[in-house]
């Protein structure tokens, strides 16, 4: 998955794009996405276990658009 990718809803409908995927590339780990929905001022965190078909430049999520509108704001880590 890339920054720009296309998010879509349970039922295939656009809710964003990826702004950043989350996690540690060299461990390996996925935590989740901060996807930028437009519907609010800065992303929303979608956990991994939501995150279902993952295809070419599109991440289908396993939320509905109304789910996605609930998700709290993603906030980075401080930085150290």
């Amino acid at each position: 998955m890339e920054q720009g990718w296309e998010v879509v809803d349970s039922a295939g409908e656009k809710v964003g794009t990826v702004d950043e995927v989350l996690g540690d590339e060299n461990a390996d780990i996925f935590d989740g996405l901060a996807v930028a929905t437009g519907l609010v001022g800065r992303p929303v965190y979608v956990p991994a276990e939501r995150v279902g078909e993952i295809t070419e430049g599109r991440v289908q999520l396993e939320l509905t658009s109304d789910a996605v509108e609930r998700l709290e704001p993603y906030e980075p880590p401080d930085a150290l």
